[in-house]
């Protein structure tokens, strides 16, 4: 990464020939969002802008940055709220890496903020329906506009990714087999954002200001967007199908506002189960990301662990529950060996866990900070798998043994072939335990969310 310094100096050398006068630069710094770019705050002769570039070294995507800077233009005149671009490029002698620098734009992109804090209550409820206006106005972008998007089919897109990643799940084996039977109807293709959800929108308490994050633009079925707003996950723990503000005709009446065609629920739930199975594979790739050495992040391997999260999500959106949630599950342990005597290793990860909480944390500011709850969030994690862990084992060994299965790998690999039907009820209470007991493990609060 290079120093913020030295990345200043840049951004100065870089503005300057862009706006055609001395800039000077200030006030430097990473902000915390966005795991797969990085994002910079900094002032540019006291005007606040944003950098956004890949994560420096990187080599799979040297247009990217070109393609979302083009949307975002694009957007900008199709009447898309969008922070205004000031610049962008590809070449990485420029700012270490493919960039864009867009204006500041005041609001908020803290989705439990937003869904709790009472400066938000009385926008929360128009919000619905000003985001179906706001993406029917991206699917209204000519796709001329936007030269060089990816088209792709998005059954084959998903397989091909999943499969590339060698870790096979029966549970998306299952949600891949329920897509390909209930496909929607196709319609005309139009620019698809992508990645349009809480996160990736800047709102402040009279609407809507900018939708962010533009790196997943492509073309294909409009439907996609909608769906992706109302997985699961981007509710934040709130009920509401739409980000957690509010239902889907709301959203799907707004659409209609500007689109003049109404969207058929049925086709975006569709793509929410699409959606779902779409980010269990994102999170095991960006945990990947570290585990390969690409991009050594603490945030990256522990979205790894939320794979089973959207698992449970799946279950849910295909109608099989996971009966009475357990927020806190019941200790399963034979107790403590004493080979290595006191402190046990329960007690040295909770004492990990509270430096990070009670020091790091209130001692630090921006991404220090946050990695350092997603630490002490890590380290959670492994103290309850120590401890449930041996008893999980022992059922996942049985309930793969029930189907002939040395793991899971094994009965995937057997639904993907027909040899195990994946409608058959034991096979999805099986699965479906597999799930509960991961997820005990890795966040069982989640369990406690309305589905």
């Amino acid at each position: 990464m290079v120093p913020a310094p030295d990345l200043a100096a840049q951004l100065a050398a870089r503005l300057t020939e862009v706006l055609g006068k001395d800039v000077e630069i200030g006030g430097l710094h990473r902000l915390t969002g966005g795991a797969s770019r990085e994002t910079w705050s900094f002032t540019a002769n006291g005007e606040r802008l944003i950098l956004r570039r890949d994560p420096p070294g990187t080599r799979d995507r040297p247009l990217g940055m070109v393609l979302e800077a083009r949307a975002i233009a694009a957007a900008e005149r199709a009447g898309v709220p969008v922070p205004h671009l000031v610049d962008h490029g590809a070449d990485p002698a420029v700012v270490g890496a493919p960039y864009l620098v867009t204006r500041h734009v005041d609001g908020e992109t803290i989705a439990r903020r937003l869904l709790r804090d009472a400066a938000y209550a009385d926008v929360r409820p128009r919000l619905a329906a000003e985001l179906g206006r706001a993406v029917a106005r991206v699917h209204a972008i000519p796709l001329a506009e936007v030269p060089g998007l990816e088209e792709r089919e998005p059954l084959t897109h998903l397989r091909e990714t999943y499969d590339a990643l060698d870790e096979p799940l029966p549970s998306v084996e299952i949600a891949l087999h329920w897509l390909e039977r209930h496909r929607p109807a196709e319609v005309s293709e139009t620019v698809v954002h992508g990645d349009f959800r809480n996160g990736n929108m800047i709102i402040a308490e009279d609407g809507l200001k900018a939708v962010l994050d533009w790196e997943a633009v492509h073309r294909g079925d409009p439907r996609e967007d909608l769906g992706w707003l109302c997985v699961k996950c981007w509710r934040f723990g709130e009920e509401p199908a739409v980000g957690g503000y509010g239902p889907l005709d709301d959203l799907l009446d707004g659409y209609a506002e500007v689109a003049g065609t109404r969207p058929d629920p049925e086709a975006v739930r569709w793509w929410q189960v699409y959606g779902t199975a779409r980010w269990a594979v994102g999170c095991r790739g960006m945990a990947e990301r570290h585990l390969s050495g690409a991009v050594p992040s603490v945030e990256l391997i522990a979205i790894g662990r939320r794979v089973c999260e959207q698992e449970h999500d799946l279950f849910l959106a295909l109608g099989h529950p996971a009966g009475e949630p357990t927020v806190e599950p019941a200790v399963e342990s034979a107790g403590p060996s004493d080979l290595h005597g006191q402190p046990t290793a329960a007690q040295l990860l909770d004492a990990v866990a509270m430096f990070l909480r009670e020091d790091v944390m209130p001692g630090t500011g921006g991404r220090l900070s946050f990695n350092a709850r997603v630490a002490a969030n890590v380290v959670d994690t492994v103290a309850r798998e120590l401890s449930l862990g041996p008893a999980q084992e022992r059922r996942h060994e049985a309930r793969l043994a029930a189907f002939g299965a040395a793991d899971q790998r094994e009965l995937a690999t057997a639904i993907r072939k027909g040899l195990v039907d994946p409608e058959n009820p034991p096979l999805l209470a099986a699965v479906r335990a597999g799930i509960t007991d991961r997820l005990r493990v890795a966040n069982p609060r989640y369990l406690t969310y309305p589905g």
